[in-house]
């Protein structure tokens, strides 16, 4: 079944079913993929209806094939631009916030961050 479609493939499909989880697209009369709730759109996804309908004509690609299991992994995401992230300048704070993607951070990412914060209340109370 897979000769018709390959991974990295970027081509129109039609919504034809919402789960909690993601959406299914049918990419043609015979085979449909999953487009996953974190493969919908950047950024953070509550609800999958909240950002597709059944019958929707989107855009995805092929992220892996199962032929086995005839299952098809889909992404609209990959197939948008990321959105530029913007910097905001907080001067009541002294402070910058830097670029960083919306979601979560990991623990690594932070911890210089929350140290400095940190010792800057700490510097604060003494005084």
């Amino acid at each position: 079944m897979a000769e018709k479609f390959t991974e990295g493939q970027i081509l129109e499909g039609k919504v034809t079913g919402i789960q909690p989880y993601g959406a299914f697209v049918a990419l043609d009369d015979e085979i449909q993929g999953l487009v996953h709730i974190s493969e919908v759109t950047h950024g953070y996804v509550k609800d999958v209806s909240e950002f597709l309908s059944v019958g929707d004509v989107v855009k995805v690609k092929i992220l892996s094939i199962d032929e086995k299991a005839n299952k098809y992994s889909l992404s609209i995401r990959a197939t948008q631009e990321a959105p530029k992230q913007e910097v905001t300048d907080r001067s009541s704070k002294k402070q910058t916030q830097e670029k960083t993607e919306p979601g979560f951070n990991t623990l690594k990412d932070k911890l210089s961050d929350w140290i400095k914060q940190s010792q800057e209340r700490e510097t604060t109370f003494k005084k």
